[in-house]
Parts: C-alpha cells; sequence; structure tokens
C-alpha cells in the first residue's frame, strides 16, 4: 500500500536526519534523503549532495539537477515519476569525495530505500553509486572503472529484488564537457528504451 510505502520511506528521512554513524552529520545543514515517487519503475542513485542540496534538503537541485531534469525529459520522464537519491545523505565538506567509511555507514538507507520502492532499473549517476550498486549485486566482471560499463544494461539481484542497472556518468561530468555531455544524452535515451521495453511489452526483468 502507498501508505505504509510513504510511511517506511519518512522513517528512513528520520533516521537520515538523526544519523550520527559517520563525521558528515556535524558539517552538514540539511539531510538530504531523496525525494520523488513511491512507486517509480526507475532510481536514480548519485553520488553525494552538493551545496545546494544540502541548502536546500532535496537531491539535485542545482546546476547538476537542472541538466538531469532535462535528461529525464529525453528519456520520456518528468522528475515526480522517478524517485532520487545518493549515496550519501550528507553533502561532504568542500564537495569532497566520500571516504569508504561514510559509504559503509550510509548505504543502508538506500538499501532500505530500495527494498520498499522496488523499482525496475537502477540509474548509477557516477562511480560510487557505479561501485556500489554494481558490485553489490554481483556483476564480477566490473572494474571499478565506469568509462567500461557506461551505457550498458546489467540485471542483478539486489536485496533480493531482480532489476536493471544501467550505469552512467554523473550529470555535472557533462556540465562542461562536450563528449560526456553526449554520452549522457544517449544513455539516458537508451534509459528510457529500456523502461518502455519493460512497461510496454512486460520485459520480466
Amino acid at each position: 500500500m502507498e501508505n505504509e510505502r510513504v510511511r517506511i520511506l519518512e522513517e528512513v528521512a528520520r533516521e537520515v536526519a538523526s544519523c550520527r554513524k559517520c563525521r558528515l552529520w556535524s558539517s552538514r545543514m540539511k539531510p538530504v534523503p531523496g525525494q520523488g515517487d513511491v512507486y517509480a519503475d526507475v532510481m536514480l542513485v548519485g553520488e553525494a549532495p552538493g551545496y545546494n542540496e544540502d541548502v536546500e534538503g532535496r537531491p539535485f537541485v542545482g546546476a547538476a539537477g537542472k541538466f538531469l531534469d532535462k535528461l529525464l525529459e529525453m528519456a520520456g520522464f518528468r522528475r515526480d515519476e522517478v524517485f532520487i537519491t545518493n549515496i550519501l545523505k550528507c553533502r561532504p565538506p568542500g564537495n569532497r569525495d566520500p571516504l569508504p567509511d561514510e559509504v559503509d555507514a550510509c548505504t543502508p538507507y538506500l538499501d532500505k530505500q530500495v527494498a520498499v520502492i522496488k523499482p525496475k532499473l537502477i540509474v548509477c549517476l557516477g562511480r560510487y553509486s557505479t561501485n556500489y550498486i554494481l558490485l553489490k549485486g554481483g556483476v564480477k566482471t566490473y572494474r571499478g572503472r565506469i568509462s567500461t560499463v557506461r551505457g550498458q544494461v546489467f540485471k542483478i539481484n539486489f536485496e533480493d529484488l531482480s532489476l536493471l542497472v544501467v550505469p552512467t556518468y554523473h550529470p555535472a561530468a557533462g556540465l562542461y564537457n562536450p563528449k560526456l555531455k553526449n554520452m549522457l544524452i544517449n544513455d539516458f535515451i537508451l534509459i528510457g528504451k529500456v523502461v518502455r521495453g519493460i512497461r510496454e511489452r512486460g520485459v520480466d526483468v
């Protein structure tokens, strides 16, 4: 039931807000647990909140977020039709890379979100979400380089849930790099086709 999904996700958000499992709680302004449709077929997982996200408490609201909205439109989605979150729910100081112990502390919240939303497709935005989700999903061919897997469709089992995964670059990478921007556009066009195939032909994931 929708109310039950909403309740669980709100519970996760409260847990994130009171979390002290790593150092990031002490420097953040607002936690950013995630936002979107509780019945979303598509879940997008980025790296960590940036400055604007830290201020507003919502994911992808800065320049990269505006670009992401355009990419979603190219794929045939509105922002309110997907669920967007990050590996880390709090902003690292200076937008530095996530540290391994921070990822270990925070990803159980992501696991709970995936379990309750039950997406058919996870889009990994950047190497940190790609690393976590592909390795947790048992993709043994992955060697940590997103350039070798971006734009590919993987079938994995994540927390006993069978789903598809498409890794791509983080939208921020495409803001000032035309080559990566074109790759992102192509990847999101692919994502749209994959989801339409699931919806229209009942593709078994």
